[in-house]
């Protein structure tokens, strides 16, 4: 038998073609149509009380078509791939455009246009079986030295293909992993957290022991009043920051409303502050939901808001054009970077193969740290630094906090960006650059922009960690920060 090759995408581009016709055959050329297909392959070891407790698989594939007809949108969804399935979601489909209201805001579909390849994704990721995450697993525990451990490994798959009645066609497909866990020293908790692009690039062991350290250096934690201390976040508080400022920042939908910070072309941001969102600076796809090709966006250039985040209808809305930010929740939350990283003003950010994106120029720590870095109060707080780029931002600072988490984070004023939220899995006090002691949880209550406003960012940590996103495919590619003032309003209780 001869013949090209099958690619991995090619059955599901051919369903989505399938689907634009059908919508063709029962509702005539007016009809404008678009399918996104997706079949994700997902598997997850869990563990508590340093055992596993639960290891599953999940293979599905979901078919998603949005119709505009005769001056109406509707959407659905469907995951059975049989011929009376799919015509039934197709009617299904049609049968709701003709009763729901006018949109007289239809952005049109998107045309034919060129799509980049897909980066390269790890085979061995995606067929990763429950041994290999069993054995990470295994190297989380042993490492924790006896404390009570939490957490889970997972590994992932998708291929997704696209299709619209214009005549424009999309495949890709991504790989990642991710492992994320907790141990605890009698009332303190300790995490450490990966995300990357392959299973094989997952510490286990490394994990296990950064949160056994941080949870025993987390123990007796001693009272602090409230007030205005500079801090240092480590990447996991930054990914906070990043998420926020994306969904309620620089989402395109809330810009149109008016309900968002930002103001393209004005240094809002100090000058140590880069923000790009790349879903191809790893694994990922080089469209969106609506077929848009994605590329880099560079969103804050050295302090300056230079843009904001847009899928066809919010692009539409203000006569630009979209930047390819159309995903699954769009039509509730709005177009949002979901692969948000941030860099020292001037830089690339180039990825390394553990999925670290390597960042230099203004901000900078020293490659090396000097060696008082490492040095802490004792054995109270021994393991309260867990990576060269903290413990050199933390050796430069006078007095203040090292933070490890924010945690129930909530939006009190959407257009400041006010947000109020606790410490969580870690806070030491600093003095003369060395970590002292640690103290309970604090709340706090800071606008997100006022925080990382021109002045008030004194250092960029080297090495942005990759932290996974609550939603399918993203994440955040955040180093350690120190920022002159935190606004900390009271106990975790209060």
């Amino acid at each position: 038998m001869s013949g090209a090759p099958v690619r991995a995408g090619d059955a599901e581009l051919d369903l989505a073609g399938r689907v634009v016709d059908l919508v063709t055959r029962l509702a005539g050329t007016a009809a404008q149509a678009e399918v996104t297909v997706v079949r994700a392959e997902s598997a997850l070891t869990r563990f508590a009380n340093s055992a596993i407790h639960q290891n599953v698989a999940a293979s599905s594939v979901d078919v998603r078509l949005r119709v505009h007809l005769a001056g109406r949108t509707a959407a659905g969804s469907g995951n059975a791939v049989t011929a009376d399935a799919l015509r039934a979601l197709v009617e299904r489909v049609l049968t709701a455009a003709r009763f729901t209201p006018p949109d007289p805001a239809w952005p049109g579909l998107t045309p034919a246009a060129p799509v980049a390849p897909a980066p390269e994704w790890d085979p061995a990721t995606a067929h990763a079986g429950p041994d290999q995450r069993a054995a990470l697993v295994r190297a989380f525990v042993a490492a924790a030295g006896g404390l009570v451990t939490a957490g889970y490994c997972r590994t992932g798959h998708r291929v997704t293909a696209f299709a619209n009645s214009a005549g424009h066609s999309a495949q890709g497909q991504a790989a990642e992993a991710a492992m994320d866990g907790i141990a605890r020293a009698g009332g303190a908790d300790g995490t450490a957290r990966q995300h990357v692009d392959r299973v094989a690039d997952l510490d286990g062991a490394g994990l296990g022991r950064r949160a056994a350290a941080k949870a025993r250096a987390a123990a007796h934690p001693v009272e602090l009043p409230p007030g205005r201390y500079p801090v240092v976040l480590e990447p996991a508080a930054v990914a906070d920051l990043l998420q926020n400022l994306a969904w309620y920042g620089f989402n395109g939908r809330r810009y149109a409303e008016r309900q968002s910070f930002a103001v393209p072309g004005t240094a809002q941001f100090d000058r140590a502050v880069t923000l790009v969102d790349d879903p191809l600076a790893v694994s990922g796809l080089p469209f969106d939901l609506e077929g848009t090709p994605t590329r880099a966006l560079t969103l804050v250039d050295a302090g300056t808001t230079r843009a904001v985040a847009h899928d066809r209808r919010s692009a539409a809305e203000l006569g630009v054009a979209s930047t390819g930010h159309a995903w699954a929740g769009g039509a509730t939350f709005g177009p949002i970077p979901r692969n948000l990283r941030l860099t020292p003003a001037g830089t690339a950010g180039a990825a390394d193969s553990s999925g670290a994106l390597l960042a230099g120029g203004h901000g900078v720590v020293d490659p090396e740290p000097p060696a008082a870095a490492l040095v802490t109060g004792g054995p109270a707080t021994d393991g309260a630094i867990g990576d060269p780029d903290t413990a050199a931002l933390v050796s430069r600072m006078e007095r203040g906090l090292l933070v490890s988490d924010l945690w129930y984070t909530r939006v009190l004023d959407p257009l400041s960006l006010v947000v109020t939220g606790l410490t969580r899995n870690g806070l030491w006090l600093v003095e003369d650059g060395r970590v002292t002691r640690a103290v309970r949880d604090l709340r706090f209550t800071e606008s997100y922009p006022r925080a990382l406003a021109p002045g008030s960012v004194l250092e960029l940590g080297r090495r942005a960690v990759r932290l996974p996103d609550r939603t399918d495919g993203g994440w955040w590619a955040a180093p350690s920060l120190r920022l002159a003032s935190w606004n900390f309003t009271g106990g975790a209780s209060g």
